[in-house]
């Protein structure tokens, strides 16, 4: 439990902009890699553009995903050796946030969905969300709509939802 909280601490308290090999707004198309890494594809089906901020010691640049379209990127690691947040928000301000976090420790990706810093009034808890790995033997993330109080995602920093995946897994992310 300790260390599920460091790691959650961790995870929270990162903040920087990252490199993305980033492509939004082309609905359905998937990015192809050139890393032969793994890496997470947003699937935005809210009916409304979206914003995210991929963060690690500073918080990034807002990236725009448009209703119906799609955001992909590589795994990619903190220069501090903290962990990544993609801080997801309905508005361009980040008051109400759905965060996928991870970070890597050799080919384990440690990975969790927090809705710690989300309204439980949020369009993403309407609409509910799911997180696929490619690998079938990892764990699949699912909060149905309305649930507020999802048990696969954090809803408190002492929670225990911290899931592992090999590195070269690839996430798809769906929103609604």
């Amino acid at each position: 439990m300790t260390f599920n909280v460091f790691l959650t601490g961790l995870l929270a308290a990162t903040a920087a902009a990252v490199p993305l090999s980033a492509r939004s707004g082309e609905s359905g198309a998937v990015q192809t890699r050139d890393s032969g890494g793994g890496g997470l594809q947003i699937v935005n089906n809210m009916g409304k553009d979206l914003y995210l901020w991929t963060t690690s010691s500073d918080a990034g640049s807002m990236q725009t995903i448009s209703s119906g379209g799609d955001h992909s990127e590589d795994w990619t690691t903190n220069s501090n050796g903290g962990g990544i947040s993609i801080k997801l928000s309905t508005s361009e301000t980040k008051d109400s946030v759905l965060q996928f976090e991870y970070t890597q420790n050799g080919d384990t990706l440690f990975w969790d969905m927090s809705s710690i810093d989300l309204d439980a009034s949020s369009d993403f808890v309407k609409a509910g969300f799911t997180v696929v790995p490619s690998d079938s033997s990892c764990k699949t993330v699912s909060c149905a709509a309305g649930d507020a109080d999802c048990k696969d995602a954090y809803q408190l920093p002492d929670d225990v939802n911290t899931y592992s995946c090999s590195l070269s897994a690839d996430f798809t992310l769906t929103l609604g």
